[in-house]
């Protein structure tokens, strides 16, 4: 066998060498070496980075601001707002000297209110001046139209029963009346005739033949409401009366009065005018009823400054006498001291009745004024 594989190896060396030396006969062409390729340099991709981690902002709502409204200033007629201003008044000033009274010298003076310069009738007793002073009755008058009104006119005979009975009295003619500055702006949609007799208060605490710790206020129709306001705005008023006062709360004066109403049932009266501007600004009574007791004297009765007396006829037919009922009901309640009087088929004025009811009014300043 091994013979047999040295022959064929013989035979192929033979072969190859005569194909190499026969230069005619064309032999196929090798196959071309299989190329090696270059190796591909694959770029190796730069290490990615590692992203830092994008802080996708969470959905979380932000925090609703919290508002705190801003409070609505107190509207002038608020009686806390009433209470936080001052009413300093200023010396009195007399401008013209009168035809005396039977035992008291009358004058027209003057006083400032708000930068005002309002006028009003003073009266001052004749005779032994007490140590202290004399008392005063600060006299609130009721609706006159401004344009009409004087000084020296109407309420002549209040005046000078009072004057008589030994005190100074003082009736402011309210701004925009008479010679006094300023505009006539009503008794009810604001306090300017309040505030012109809180200042009337300080001007005459200042005057020299005044004792200014005894001070009483007398008011009829509007000056009731007037009178009412100032003592539970001011502790400088000892007493008050009030005839035919427009005393209801202003939750009732809107509903059920109005200027020439009827004094027995209720009148509903047209909103116009204050009543209009309040409920526009601040709705009706029902929708807020905290602003309409913010304004009304009525929700202020336990702060009275002291005791209140009231008159009314029954046959008013400018004020209901209902106003006086609710309001002695209302004092009553809140536990502070409150005499009514009714007088039977009486106006307005209190004419058929007036002597009994200035001596009832004179009776009760010297209780609660005087001593």
């Amino acid at each position: 066998m091994s013979g047999n594989i040295q022959r064929w190896g013989l035979m192929i060396v033979a072969a190859l060498w005569l194909a190499a030396c026969d230069g005619g006969t064309p032999q196929p062409s090798p196959l071309p070496p299989t190329a090696v390729p270059s190796p591909t340099l694959t770029a190796t991709p730069a290490p990615t980075a590692t992203p830092t981690q994008t802080l996708t902002p969470t959905n979380t709502p932000a925090p609703t601001p919290t508002f705190t409204p801003t409070p609505k200033p107190l509207n002038p007629l608020a009686i806390e707002r009433m209470r936080q201003q001052a009413y300093p008044g200023s010396a009195l000033v007399i401008e013209q000297t009168l035809a005396p009274g039977a035992n008291y010298e009358r004058y027209i003076a003057s006083y400032k209110s708000e930068g005002l310069k309002i006028y009003a009738l003073l009266t001052v007793p004749r005779g032994d001046k007490p140590q202290s002073g004399w008392p005063v009755i600060v006299f609130n008058h009721g609706f006159i139209p401004p344009a009409e009104y004087r000084t020296t006119e109407r309420y002549v005979a209040y005046v000078d029963t009072f004057a008589r009975n030994g005190y100074i009295v003082f009736k402011s003619d309210y701004r925009g009346h008479g010679s006094s500055e300023g505009r006539a702006t009503g008794g009810y949609g604001t306090p300017d005739y309040t505030v012109d007799v809180l200042n009337a208060v300080s001007s005459i605490k200042q005057f020299k033949d005044a004792d200014a710790s005894r001070i009483g206020m007398w008011g009829h129709s509007m000056g009731g409401q007037v009178t009412l306001r100032a003592m539970v705005t001011t502790r400088d008023v000892r007493a008050g009366v009030i005839w035919a006062g427009v005393v209801d709360s202003y939750a009732d004066l809107l509903a059920n009065w109005g200027r020439g109403g009827t004094g027995g049932a209720p009148n509903p009266a047209p909103v116009r005018g204050w009543r209009s501007s309040l409920v526009e600004e601040y709705g009706s009574p029902e929708q807020n009823p905290q602003f309409w007791d913010s304004i009304s004297p009525n929700a202020y009765l336990k702060d009275l400054s002291g005791p209140v007396q009231l008159h009314h006829g029954t046959a008013d037919t400018s004020v209901p006498i209902r106003m006086s009922e609710n309001l002695a009901r209302q004092i009553k309640a809140a536990g502070k001291s409150v005499e009514y009087f009714v007088y039977p088929g009486d106006d307005h004025n209190i004419s058929a009745s007036f002597v009994l009811a200035m001596q009832r009014s004179v009776a009760f300043f010297n209780q609660y004024v005087k001593p």
